[in-house]
C-alpha cells in the first residue's frame, strides 16, 4: 500500500510538472504581447476581492502551504514569478494562513468538536485531500470561558457561574492502598485514529474499528502498562461498549465500572479512555500535536463532569480537584502535553468515585502512534503524581 501511494505522489509530481512546463510557455507568450504591469493591478484586485486567485493558486500547484512560515519554493516559485494574478493569489494565501494560524495558536479546538456532550454519535467524514488535516496545540486562553490560575487553565462550557475559586472548591480524596487501584475503561472503546502513518484496520464506522490493537482500548493498555511498571495494580476492561450500538454506550459501561469497584473495592481511580473529535467550520480536521523531549506526540485533556445536566453528581468538585492536582504536575513535566481542563454538564458517570477523570487522547486526525507516545508521557506523570498520594 505504501508503495502504491508512493508511485502515486512520483506520478502526480511529473504531471504538475508537465502542466508547469505548459504553463510557463503559455505565459510566456503571451508576456511578448501583453503589458503585465497593467494586468497584474487587474489581477490583484481580482484576487483580493474574491479569493478566485488563491483558488487558482490551488489549481494550478496542488495543495497550498498550510502552516505559517511556509511558501512555495521550486517550480512554484518561477510561476509564481511569471505571473501577477497566481502572485496575487500567494498573498491571499499568506494572510489568511496568518490570521488561521493566530486563532488556532490560542484556541481550544474543543470549541469546534463534534460531539456535544458526547452522547450521541459523532458524523465523521475522512478528509478530502491530505491538506485538510490540520496540526495545532491547544492551549488556553484569556476570557472566554476559560477561568484561569496562574499557568493553569479550565474551560467552563457549562452555564455554572464560575471563577478561579473553583480550583480549590473540592477535596482530593483518593487513598491508594493495597490491591488494585486503577481501572482504565472504555465507553466509546471503538474509536480509532487516522490511518495516515501506515496503520491500517477494518473500520467499523469512519474512525471506528472493533479490532482492540488499533482503537483507543489500545491507548488504554499503554496507559496500563507505564502504571504497573510503577507498581500499580490496573484492571483494565477492554468491552466495547459502544458496539454495536453508540447510544446507550454510557448506561453500559456504568454497569460495568459498578460491578468492577464491587469486586475491588479498592479502586479508587477510574480512567474512561476517549479519543476526541475535532472538524473545522470548512470540514477541515485537527489534530492535536505537541512536541516533547524532541519527540511529536498528541496532546492530552482530561474532560470532568458536573452535576448540571442530572444533578446526581454532588461531588463533581471534588473529581476536578483531583484532576487539578495532576494537572498542576503535568504542566511542571512538559510544556504543553495537557490541553486545558474540561467542565461539562453530563456526569459521564463520575459520580461513582471522587477519582475519576474522562481522558482524551488526541483527536481523529492524530495517529495511533502520536497518540500512543502521549498517553505514556501523561501516564507516567500521573503515576509519579499518584506514588506521593500512596497510603500502603
Amino acid at each position: 500500500m505504501a508503495e502504491n501511494k508512493g508511485n502515486g505522489q512520483v506520478g502526480r509530481a511529473l504531471r504538475r510538472g508537465v502542466a508547469l512546463g505548459l504553463a510557463l510557455i503559455g505565459v510566456w507568450g503571451v508576456g511578448m504581447t501583453v503589458d503585465f504591469s497593467a494586468l497584474g493591478g487587474a489581477a490583484a484586485a481580482w484576487g483580493a476581492e474574491t479569493g478566485g486567485a488563491a483558488a487558482l493558486l490551488e489549481r494550478q500547484l496542488g495543495a497550498l502551504p498550510g502552516t505559517k512560515g511556509e511558501t512555495f519554493s521550486g517550480w512554484g516559485r518561477l510561476l509564481l514569478g511569471q505571473s501577477a494574478l497566481l502572485a496575487a493569489g500567494e498573498e491571499a494565501v499568506a494572510s489568511a494562513r496568518e490570521s488561521r494560524g493566530e486563532d488556532l495558536q490560542y484556541q481550544d479546538p474543543e470549541i469546534l468538536d463534534q460531539d456535544g456532550e458526547d452522547q450521541e454519535e459523532p458524523d465523521l467524514q475522512p478528509p478530502a485531500q491530505e491538506g485538510d488535516i490540520v496540526e495545532m496545540t491547544a492551549q488556553g486562553k484569556e476570557g472566554s470561558q476559560y477561568i484561569r490560575q496562574d499557568d493553569l487553565y479550565l474551560y467552563n462550557r457549562t452555564k455554572k457561574e464560575l471563577d478561579a475559586s473553583v480550583f480549590s472548591a473540592g477535596t482530593v480524596d483518593v487513598p491508594l492502598g493495597e490491591g488494585p487501584q486503577i481501572l482504565i475503561v472504555h465507553t466509546h472503546g471503538s474509536e480509532a485514529y487516522s490511518q495516515t502513518d501506515g496503520d491500517v484496520y477494518e473500520q467499523s464506522d469512519p474512525y471506528r474499528t472493533t479490532d482492540c490493537t488499533h482503537n483507543v482500548v489500545r491507548v488504554g493498555e499503554e496507559m496500563a502498562t507505564v502504571f504497573r511498571a510503577h507498581g500499580f495494580q490496573v484492571v483494565h476492561d477492554t468491552t466495547l461498549y459502544d458496539y454495536p450500538a453508540y447510544n446507550g454506550a454510557y448506561e453500559r459501561s456504568l454497569a460495568g465500572v459498578e460491578e468492577w469497584l464491587k469486586q475491588y473495592p479498592t479502586i479508587k481511580v477510574v480512567l474512561d479512555v476517549h479519543r476526541d473529535a475535532l472538524v473545522g467550520s470548512n470540514n477541515e480536521i485537527y489534530k492535536l500535536v505537541t512536541t516533547e523531549a524532541g519527540q511529536k506526540v498528541a496532546q492530552v485533556m482530561m474532560v470532568i463532569g458536573s452535576d448540571e445536566n442530572s444533578g446526581a453528581h454532588p461531588r463533581w468538585q471534588d473529581n476536578l480537584a483531583f484532576a487539578v492536582q495532576l494537572q498542576k504536575s503535568l504542566l511542571q513535566g512538559y510544556t504543553s502535553l495537557a490541553r486545558p481542563i474540561v467542565l461539562r454538564s453530563s456526569s459521564y458517570n463520575q459520580q461513582v468515585s471522587p477519582g475519576s477523570i474522562l481522558v482524551e487522547v488526541g483527536g481523529h486526525g492524530n495517529t495511533l502512534t502520536e497518540a500512543i507516545n502521549g498517553a505514556r508521557m501523561w501516564a507516567d506523570n500521573v503515576a509519579r503524581t499518584l506514588l506521593t498520594m500512596k497510603t500502603g
